[in-house]
């Protein structure tokens, strides 16, 4: 039967359209599992039903599960392009690109386009009439960067809502550190003025800053404004400080670039990009493809790096110029040029690096991608070590490549949700995620809301089955969702209990209390137990832990739009001695999630670990607002 739909598809292929278009394949559940765009939809389709033998593996076992190809029309090869990436990013289809970490690094967003703008931390480039900077390496990199520009250049620090309602200034103006816009104590021209420096200094442009600031000192020395000056010196001595820490590639450049380099082998490739701002290296960042071969004769090396340069360039700032470490033809160069106009506004070239500045870029990016390779392999191979390890310790069929992970959640007695956490090869598949708001339950009930979660989730034919089926809970929990999985048809589906064992003993006199993780199995009386240092325990506890912080996270947003409690409240492991601290510290919650680290640990009763997992929680709100609510 599958042998003859193959060859209908084939058939109906030679009667596409000889124009420009993007093509969608589907196998036997109709589910899409792959997408590609095409100058000529006809030609490029039925390449995939010709001689196999010069096709990639990858290929190949693409082509032995299309079942149907339907195609959309465009009237150019650049809106092509644009589709394409748009339906990827929607559908995620198993065997295009996937670039799992495409929102994990953040950007600094000056809100130039308001009366009186500020600084943000932004996950994604939006078209708002602001300017953004970046990527930059993490959060607190930014975070660390914002506070410094805030106290800089007095730019103001409180959110819109504070900023309107404000009648008299705050603390912030009394102690020197913003004009108080918020009661007009400056004119809008005047505050864009002050605030000029932070967005020269973002550009790259820190000489203009240290002239116009040391200007300043000069005449506030002049006119005895001894304390002012004393400000700007230390400010001046900052910027220079910031300076020395930046690579410089060439001093009178304003061009934003981004360079691109690879490596890789069988085992999978990493792609780095290499971020220059006006002359200034500001960050590298890695994409490590499993199971990805760039080296094999049969992959068009131009066709994969020109997917991923389409993929990457959806969420993320285009620079002025993109240079690559392969030649791709002038005319895919120019087309990609076309692509990224259209979505940043700008001119943009992409070319393969032939100047030595340039190739000297290139020759980083791969140096980056050759030295990060080796990690990435090291941590691939050691997660696949963990599956196979549960794959033996619970007997499954297969390596449980796609695990899942739900939690019920109720907090103090308000609304039933839930979270479905999803790892893919051992680490979290965010896009996958997906949140429930539970329906069709009247109070607290577990079992009726787990019902209701396995049920809707299992109605999307369209989602990858998982191997594995993680329930936070003991016997009791695995029996329940046994029986759910049994009366939605999805027996087949592998369920394990995760509960914790609670155990005391005598130690010198003293009571200690230690933890165990258990994983209850169908049929077996007797727990699994991991070694503590076992990566197949890692990865196991650490879905049922990124689940329960999920369904927390969800409600934490429900609330927000019904409740003025803080967030605080919503922060794992923070007691009321703590957030009173923080509290009296900080004067509010923005300014928490602006802080460094380094200054939350200093406060009494807290270290650097809990600082970061503070910052972490509060802010990864942020990251989350893309995920799903599953209907």
């Amino acid at each position: 039967m599958a042998s003859s739909k193959f060859e209908e598809v084939r058939d109906k292929v030679r009667e596409f359209p000889t124009q420009s278009g993007v093509y969608i394949m589907k196998n036997l559940a109709d589910k899409i599992i792959y997408i590609g765009k095409a100058k000529n939809l006809r030609n490029r389709v039925r390449s995939y039903f010709s001689d196999s033998n010069g096709h990639s593996p990858k290929t190949r076992l693409l082509v032995q599960n299309i079942m149907e190809v339907e195609y959309i029309l465009t009237k150019t090869e650049v809106e092509a392009f644009l589709l394409e990436a748009s339906l990827i990013k929607k559908h995620r289809p198993k065997y295009n690109i996937r670039l799992r970490d495409d929102k994990a690094y953040p950007y600094i967003r000056f809100s130039w386009g308001d009366e009186y703008p500020r600084l943000y931390l932004a996950r994604k480039v939006k078209k708002d009439g602001s300017l953004y900077f970046g990527p930059y390496t993490s959060g607190f990199a930014v975070h660390g960067t914002i506070k410094f520009l805030n106290r800089t250049f007095k730019i103001r620090d409180c959110n819109d809502t504070m900023f309107n309602t404000r009648q008299r200034p705050c603390m912030t103006y009394q102690i020197g550190r913003c004009t108080a816009p918020c009661v007009s104590y400056i004119s809008q021209e005047d505050y864009k003025l002050e605030v000029e420096g932070a967005k020269l200094f973002l550009k790259g442009q820190s000489r203009k800053v240290i002239k116009a600031m040391t200007e300043k000192m000069r005449l506030a020395a002049e006119e005895e404004k001894f304390e002012v000056a004393a400000r700007l010196r230390d400010s001046i001595e900052a910027v220079k400080s910031i300076m020395q820490k930046q690579a410089v590639i060439n001093d009178t450049s304003e061009k934003d670039q981004d360079a691109v380099g690879f490596f890789g082998d069988e085992r999978g490739c990493l792609i780095e990009t290499v971020h220059v701002r006006a002359g200034r290296v500001i960050g590298t960042r890695s994409h490590y493809l499993p199971h990805f071969d760039p080296n094999d004769i049969n992959e068009d090396s131009r066709e994969w790096l020109v997917d991923f340069l389409n993929q990457y360039y959806v969420d993320n700032f285009i620079p002025d110029e993109v240079l690559l470490p392969l030649d791709i033809g002038q005319d895919l160069s120019k087309l990609m040029g076309e692509v990224l106009h259209e979505r940043s506004g700008n001119k943009v070239t992409v070319r393969f690096a032939t100047d030595e500045r340039g190739r000297n870029l290139v020759d980083m990016a791969n140096e980056n991608a050759k030295s990060h390779f080796v990690k990435y392999v090291s941590k691939s191979e050691e997660k696949r070590r963990g599956l196979e390890e549960i794959k033996e310790r619970f007997g499954l069929a297969d390596i449980p490549r796609r695990i899942e992970c739900y939690d019920i959640s109720t907090f103090q007695g308000a609304e039933t949700v839930a979270s479905q956490v999803v790892f893919e090869d051992g680490v979290p598949a965010k896009e996958h995620y997906r949140r429930y708001k539970i329906k069709t339950v009247t109070g607290i009930d577990d079992f009726a809301s787990m019902y209701e979660v396995l049920s809707r989730r299992f109605k999307h034919t369209e989602y990858e089955d998982p191997q594995l089926v993680v329930i936070d809970g003991g016997k009791g929990q695995l029996s329940q969702a046994m029986k759910i999985l049994k009366e939605i048809g999805r027996q087949d589906i592998p369920v394990v209990g995760l509960a914790k064992a609670r155990t005391e003993s005598d130690f010198q006199k003293a009571i200690v209390e230690s933890t165990e993780e258990r994983f209850f199995l169908p049929g077996r009386a007797n727990p699994v137990i991991f070694k503590h240092n076992a990566e197949a325990l890692y990865i196991l506890s650490g879905i049922r832990d990124e689940a329960h912080r999920f369904a927390i996270t969800y409600h934490r947003k429900l609330r927000e739009n019904t409740s003025l409690e803080s967030e605080l409240d919503y922060v794992i492991g923070l007691g009321e001695k703590r957030k009173k601290t923080l509290l009296t510290h900080f004067k509010s919650v923005d300014e928490i999630k602006m802080a460094a680290p380094e200054e939350i640990a200093q406060l009494k009763g807290f270290n650097r670990v809990l600082a970061e997992r503070i910052l972490l929680q509060m802010n990864e709100s942020d990251e989350d607002e893309t995920v799903a609510e599953e209907s």
